[in-house]
């Protein structure tokens, strides 16, 4: 299981949510939306403090983390975020 956060994503996330180096974000399972993997669940994002890790990657000065308990979404696979240029969104691929 691995936590990827592709450079522009990072950027969007930095820029959009006034962050600075050293800060984190939680990305946790959520109930609605469109998630791939366990319907009627999706994944969200939030600035945190951690708790537990499970999963972690740093970008550009900023901590990205999955708490341990919710890494049971993922089913042992690796999450992706990236970031869509043309609609300029955020993907979060389980894969």
């Amino acid at each position: 299981m691995k936590l990827h956060v592709e450079d522009a994503a990072g950027g969007f996330y930095k820029q959009a949510m006034g962050l600075v180096d050293g800060e984190a974000i939680r990305i946790y399972v959520r109930l609605g939306g469109c998630g791939s993997v366990h319907p009627g669940l999706s994944l969200g994002v939030t600035k945190d403090e951690p708790i537990q890790i499970g999963l972690q990657t740093v970008v550009d000065g900023i901590t990205y983390y999955m708490e341990q308990d919710n890494l049971w979404y993922l089913e042992n696979k690796s999450l992706r975020i990236s970031f869509d240029e043309q609609y300029e969104e955020i993907k979060m691929i389980v894969e």
